[in-house]
């Protein structure tokens, strides 16, 4: 049976929480607006009631009319003070709950309150807040008819509120002074640690990682404070690569020009959001920005945001800093954080993975894909719970050419060479990037020593290891000075790893057959320099004339680097390798930079007895005569 207010009012025991004293003493320590969030309590169920909340709505009006057309008016008036007073009064007694929505006010960001008064009204609400957070009930909890659990969802809607408006400060152009939103973000992330009955609120942080990543002008000052002083909590971490899936899962990659996420609590967001490619960059500063997981030793540890959180086994909680334990002879025993640290890292790994699978799937700006391809081998594959699975993604991006699959090479064939991954066609599409603009590339020292790397194997067949030494020497007669030192260095180490190609350092005709003879002219080079097919390439046929023409270069380093491989390459206990990352990073500037700090013994002057007065002279030309008209 529904209580009415006169059993209410006839009570002996005036209780602080009774429904009388919550809505009908003169204090009002709660205003019957908070009525909407109680469908079931209507004022037509309580006739005194609706007269009551017309008085107080019309009371209202008149208070939002106050500080609405005449806000400058009273912004005069108010004073540090009164912020203070309102905040020690909503702290010191429930008569005083109505101070809440006043102290709200201050921190819409729409408003333009001082900093002073700011500051103080968020103070005072974290205050109240904090240790009422344990006993509020959730968003969606429905109240019952007990006045108490109509008041504890009406000071959750409140919080609710709170949090809303600490994330859009957080992400507010106006809030332009670090320390103020330093102070704000500290704020919001306490209420995230303990927001969800004492353990981490993922609702409350996936809605920041939304606004921070939709945000157009903030989103680097706000991530730079978030490195610096959360990412390194590992729940942190766990839960920014969740916030991060959802967010991509939402993304329409087929309107990618207008990208926004499927949410129906948007009313509140800033109309000013990014889109299309500038969402993906932020996204990529975000997921690029979280500290790869450490390696657990007994020396390091794993810091934790939440004691309770998501790391904690069969419900009891794990220490803040997960470290292994040591036994009185100073080993290191099993613990039960060590195996916690187990689980913690193929946690951490799962959602990792699943973040950057995502991510991967966007339609990624060129700028974005090359900085991604660029650390993929080192801040991705060793993390990832199952690397195979970025197989088809570095397939796609080495088949695309150019730069591209210059750069996707690196993680390629850590999973080659790492995790067992077959791709037959990898030497076909790398025989395709040898090109003279690959000795200039900006990436062109990772690729060069990858490309030693992949024909160091003994087991590669000889017409393969041919092909490559012809393009290599072929190449030699148009790259520069710095692409000539480092392709005499690739054959060096080609020739010694791989006995059955020295033939082409002297190739004899006495291997061809009469016909082959008879159809052959003297001087014409059976190399194929076009044929995409290694195997139809003719390199076996072939010799390394170019590589002689080295002997003659104008450079004098190249002329006397080439001089190595006069030596027999075959005698591998006389030769050693060439280390190839000492010659792929060259340039004239360097090539320079060594002639100047090498010393010469004897040096050759320029001595004429007459002036000269042309650059050639005749008997340098035989035949040919230099006169000016």
């Amino acid at each position: 049976m529904r209580p009415s207010i006169l059993q209410f009012s006839n009570s002996k025991r005036q209780s602080p929480y009774c429904f009388q004293t919550l809505l009908c003493s003169p204090e009002r320590r709660i205003r019957p607006c908070f009525l909407s969030a109680a469908p079931h309590l209507s004022t037509a169920c309580f006739p005194p009631l609706a007269a009551m909340a017309t008085i107080e709505a019309s009371s209202r009006k008149r208070k939002n009319k106050g500080l609405g057309e005449n806000n400058k008016r009273k912004k005069k008036h108010q004073d540090l003070s009164d912020v203070r007073k309102l905040g020690q009064q909503l702290l010191s007694s429930r008569a005083h709950i109505n101070n809440l929505p006043l102290l709200l006010n201050f921190l819409d960001p729409t408003t333009s309150y001082p900093r002073e008064f700011l500051l103080e009204s968020l103070l005072s609400l974290q205050s109240f807040f904090t240790p009422l957070l344990p006993q509020l009930p959730s968003s969606s909890a429905k109240p019952t008819e007990d006045p108490e659990s109509i008041y504890w969802t009406w000071v959750r809607s409140k919080f609710d509120e709170f949090v809303q408006c600490l994330i859009q400060l957080s992400v507010s152009s106006t809030t332009s002074e670090e320390a103020l939103r330093e102070v704000v973000l500290d704020t919001l992330m306490e209420c995230v640690k303990v927001g969800n009955v004492g353990k981490f609120h993922s609702s409350i942080y996936q809605k920041f990682i939304y606004s921070m990543v939709y945000s157009i002008e903030e989103a680097d000052t706000l991530l730079n404070l978030l490195v610096s002083k959360y990412f390194k909590y590992i729940d942190v971490r766990y839960f920014t690569y969740i916030s991060l899936e959802k967010l991509i899962r939402t993304i329409d990659v087929k309107e990618c020009s207008d990208v926004g996420p499927k949410r129906e609590d948007t009313e509140n967001e800033s109309p000013a959001r990014a889109s299309g490619q500038l969402l993906i960059r932020n996204i990529h500063h975000v997921i690029s920005k979280i500290p790869p997981l450490e390696q657990l030793d007994e020396k390091s540890e794993y810091e934790i945001w939440n004691e309770s959180g998501v790391f904690t086994k069969e419900g009891v909680t794990e220490s803040k800093k997960i470290k292994p334990t040591e036994g009185k002879d100073g080993k290191v025993k099993s613990s039960k954080g060590v195996s916690s640290s187990v689980n913690i890292s193929k946690k951490m790994k799962l959602k990792l993975s699943k973040a950057w699978m995502a991510f991967l799937g966007l339609p990624l700006p060129i700028d974005v894909y090359k900085e991604v391809l660029v650390t993929l081998h080192q801040a991705v594959i060793p993390y990832l719970s199952n690397p195979i699975l970025l197989c088809d993604f570095l397939t796609r991006s080495y088949d695309i050419g150019g730069v591209i699959s210059v750069m996707a090479l690196s993680s390629l064939f850590v999973l080659m060479t790492e995790h067992g991954l077959e791709y037959p066609n990898l030497y076909v599409k790398l025989y395709s990037l040898l090109e003279p603009s690959i000795f200039i590339a900006k990436h062109r020292a990772k690729f060069l020593q990858l490309l030693d790397s992949c024909l160091k194997s003994p087991l590669l067949p000889a017409y393969l290891a041919a092909s490559f030494a012809k393009k290599l020497s072929r190449l030699a007669l148009t790259v520069p000075p710095s692409g000539s030192l480092v392709i005499i260095a690739l054959i060096h180490n080609l020739l010694r790893r791989h006995p059955s190609i020295n033939c082409l350092v002297h190739q004899e005709d006495n291997g061809e057959t009469a016909k082959d003879v008879n159809s052959i002219k003297p001087g014409i080079d059976l190399f194929n320099n076009e044929e995409t097919d290694l195997l139809k390439t003719s390199a076996m046929r072939s010799s390394l004339w170019e590589i002689d023409t080295l002997r003659h270069h104008y450079c004098p380093p190249v002329s006397r680097f080439v001089l190595s491989l006069e030596n027999d390459l075959t005698v591998r206990s006389k030769t050693t390798e060439v280390a190839i990352k000492d010659f792929s990073s060259g340039s004239y500037a360097t090539i320079f930079r060594e002639e100047i700090r090498r010393r010469v013994k004897q040096v050759p002057l320029a001595f004429y007895k007459t002036i000269p007065t042309s650059l050639f002279s005749e008997s340098d030309f035989a035949g040919w005569s230099f006169q000016s008209d």
